[in-house]
């Protein structure tokens, strides 16, 4: 069955306005944090695959770090290990940690290689402890009200915060043609295990890497105003404001602090995108609107 006129054209639109796009970021690298809702929706997480290797294919480098939450809460529960977080973070004791291991290392890492190696990429699963890619130091946080003459320390176990990155075995899988796929575990000078946020491993490695792009999944349509209106093309020092003022708040900053960290680390542009969006990723690459907000050093910055 041929294309009609109409959907021959639109095709034909698409591989154009796709061109300049592809030319620009040949060689480059891309970091892609995946998680949240896309990697809990099947046909979300195919599409996610296709548009990676995709990436892969016309010449690009990309290095994807996943999460987990959803997988490791369905494991706790059905383990009987309650779940507890504290300002958002997952209170990870030493058989909390066993299972975030088992999923993170395990069972999401590896589904999603093997998806990504069934549409055509080579793709080579790894943690943060494998090549001494994640140095990690434990997370402290600290919890202080009008009455206390001192904050109080809190113990949040085995999560971590990112020390220091050693970028020798993404180098050799992407010098070897191969899609590195992260799992977001470090370790620590006395080989302990830490849990940390895939979306500031991400952010650090792409720092590390000197990345093209830095793109962010989360499942709302990107950065919005007050208004609820998706704002793009947006500098750091606009961030820095939108901070300031209060239009950016709660569970949407640590992603934003994550992209903006990263920007100011030496990192072109971070991308908040909606992975709720057939083939988000592609469309924020390739196309001249893009589907979230962006974030770089210049003004009037283009995709």
């Amino acid at each position: 069955m041929s294309l009609s006129r109409e959907a021959a054209v639109d095709v034909a639109r698409v591989l154009t306005e796709a061109l300049p796009y592809i030319q620009r970021f040949t060689g480059k690298t891309i970091v892609v944090k995946f998680g949240g809702n896309a990697m809990v929706a099947d046909t979300l997480t195919a599409d996610f695959a296709r548009d990676v290797v995709l990436m892969k294919l016309v010449g690009m480098n990309p290095v994807v770090v996943h999460g987990g939450g959803p997988q490791i809460n369905e494991l706790l529960e059905k383990l009987n290990i309650q779940s507890r977080f504290i300002n958002g973070m997952r209170v990870t004791d030493a058989p909390t940690m066993d299972v975030v291991e088992m999923v993170l290392g395990g069972s999401v890492n590896k589904a999603l290689v093997t998806l990504l190696n069934r549409s055509g990429g080579k793709a080579i699963g790894i943690t943060g402890k494998d090549g001494g890619l994640i140095r990690a130091r434990k997370m402290t946080m600290t919890h202080k009200t009008p009455e206390m003459t001192a904050p109080e320390i809190i113990d949040i176990g085995q999560v971590g915060e990112v020390q220091s990155i050693d970028t020798g075995i993404i180098d050799t899988l992407v010098a070897s043609n191969f899609i590195p796929v992260i799992a977001p575990i470090g370790f620590d000078d006395q080989g302990a295990s830490y849990n940390i946020n895939a979306d500031l491993v991400a952010g650090k490695i792409a720092e590390v890497l000197r990345a093209e792009k830095l793109m962010l999944l989360t499942n709302v349509a990107g950065l919005q105003d007050k208004s609820g209106n998706v704002l793009t093309g947006l500098t750091t020092g606009q961030v820095d404001d939108l901070i300031a003022d209060g239009t950016i708040y709660g569970g949407m900053l640590p992603k934003i602090q994550c992209a903006l960290d990263a920007v100011k680390g030496g990192v072109t542009s971070a991308h908040i995108i909606d992975g709720r969006v057939p083939h988000a990723v592609l469309l924020e690459i390739f196309t001249d609107q893009g589907v979230g907000t962006l974030i770089s050093n210049r003004r009037g910055e283009a995709r």
